[in-house]
């Protein structure tokens, strides 16, 4: 027989126990996690320029640095502040640590037309050295940067002055051997490469390989791949562009390099679909090998069903399992083992079904929603309109609508769910889907690899959530 001091020992160890997995189930995104305002960065006038305006967000491999590009052809890179990194619980709080001009306008004058700064996407490569690099893209010209910091100088040159000058060499009576001074540390951004000339067509996806030496570029009819140390030539690996162009029937949206083998890659398309490729079967990947495609449900049949259908981003699973793909009204979760049908599927706004007339005339039903996973891909998140954006449990199948607004910037607020009233009688904590925002939308997201902390571009604002714990 145990004795009762052995019982009650058993019975603190098992609670003691249910109370880790507890926290670290909610760590990791396997419990209802609460999330908490953590910070916003951004200027709060209302008559915001188009170039301020976010155009991607990107958290690199471990989380402690975070890059926005915007429609002005800026990169600005977050770090993440020592004191909340290592504070306990940790917070989710970040300093700006550069900012620099990624893309400038240009014009092009064989074809009369003007090329944007703007920055369509951003992909870190993984850290090698005290220096961190970066791809960034706008329609055309994908850029290689460096950034780097310095924290010491170098005084007493023989041949040179302390300001740069040259000195008279008949002045020059001795040797001086140079000193290494402290300096205020300064973060230096140079472009190492620069890969142009390649997409005739608009540039929307850049993907680094998981060999961290080659990267592919996508536009709407063209996959490229390249590698990282030579700029003046890549290599065409997908074209669907037809012969005639009056054939053409659907365009590149999305395109991505699976986490773990090199030699595979998905691309979805305005059809609907998303094609698996694999660079051993053949050099061209015209033939894909695997095709995932949902059938189209004949009752929801409509004028629209070809545009909402569309897919505007495709993310392969950290574990390199399973995709998630954004289509107009819903994100859904692909194995890669079976092509049929998704395996889950999350409406993100499905009360604009009704409203897809008026969406269509004020063009916002060709709107791109990104998409991303968690880190341990238990979660999946997303944008809508209004300020809102969406979080699915894959585990409880919960989710939840969340709003990046400044009416609750105070550390450690609680966020309150969302709900909104399609019709009859509205609850007083509901908003109508006719007082919806339209013109406030969170197309870009990003999920910390390995905390939950998230970070949502809204217009000009940059929020950050993080877990309550």
């Amino acid at each position: 027989m145990k004795s009762p001091s052995n019982i009650m020992r058993q019975s603190s160890l098992t609670k003691l126990g249910s109370m880790i997995n507890t926290a670290v189930n909610k760590r990791a995104g396997n419990g209802d996690i609460q999330w908490c305002f953590s910070q916003v960065k951004g200027t709060l006038e209302d008559d915001v320029t188009e170039a301020d305006i976010i155009s991607c967000v990107e958290f690199n491999h471990d989380g402690d640095l975070l890059a926005t590009g915007d429609k002005g052809g800026r990169v600005v890179i977050f770090q993440r502040d020592p004191v909340s990194k290592n504070s306990i619980p940790r917070r989710g709080e970040y300093n700006v640590y550069s900012t620099f001009q990624s893309h400038e306008p240009e014009f092009d004058y064989l074809k009369s037309l003007e090329i944007e700064e703007k920055i369509n996407k951003i992909r870190w490569l993984k850290r090698k050295n005290p220096a961190h690099f970066l791809l960034s893209t706008n329609d055309k010209t994908i850029k290689l940067w460096k950034v780097s910091e310095r924290d010491k100088r170098v005084e007493g040159y023989n041949t040179k002055e302390e300001n740069g000058a040259i000195r008279d060499p008949a002045c020059i009576t001795a040797l001086r051997v140079p000193t290494i001074k402290p300096m205020e540390l300064m973060v230096e951004a140079s472009p190492r490469r620069i890969f142009a000339n390649a997409h005739t067509y608009h540039i929307n996806s850049i993907s680094v390989n998981s060999d961290q030496e080659t990267y592919l570029s996508a536009d709407d009819l063209r996959i490229n791949l390249w590698h990282l140390e030579i700029t003046d030539q890549s290599f065409n690996i997908v074209d669907i562009k037809p012969t005639n162009m009056e054939e053409l029937t659907e365009v590149i949206t999305a395109a991505e390099f699976h986490p773990a083998e090199c030699n595979v890659l998905v691309y979805s398309s305005s059809k609907g679909t998303i094609r698996l490729c694999d660079m051993r079967s053949a050099a061209l990947c015209d033939q894909h090998s695997k095709l995932f495609e949902e059938p189209e449900d004949p009752t929801n049949r409509s004028f629209f069903s070809e545009i909402i259908s569309s897919i505007s981003d495709v993310k392969l699973s950290n574990s390199g399992r399973y995709m998630i793909s954004r289509d107009y009204l819903s994100v859904k979760v692909w194995d890669l083992q079976m092509e049929t049908k998704p395996i889950e599927c999350y409406p993100v706004h499905e009360y604009l079904r009704s409203k897809l007339c008026s969406l269509y005339e004020n063009d916002c039903i060709f709107d791109k929603f990104e998409c991303c996973w968690s880190g341990n891909d238990s979660a999946i998140m997303t944008g809508s309109y209004n300020n809102f954006f969406r979080v699915f449990d894959r585990t409880t199948k919960r989710d939840l609508t969340l709003e990046a607004a400044r009416d609750i910037a105070k550390p450690k607020t609680l966020l309150k769910p969302r709900k909104v009233c399609t019709g009859g009688k509205r609850k007083k904590d509901e908003i109508s889907v006719d007082c919806l925002d339209f013109n406030k939308k969170i197309l870009h997201t990003a999920w910390h690899p390995s905390e939950n902390v998230v970070a949502v571009a809204a217009t000009n604002n940059l929020f950050l959530f993080q877990d309550k714990l």
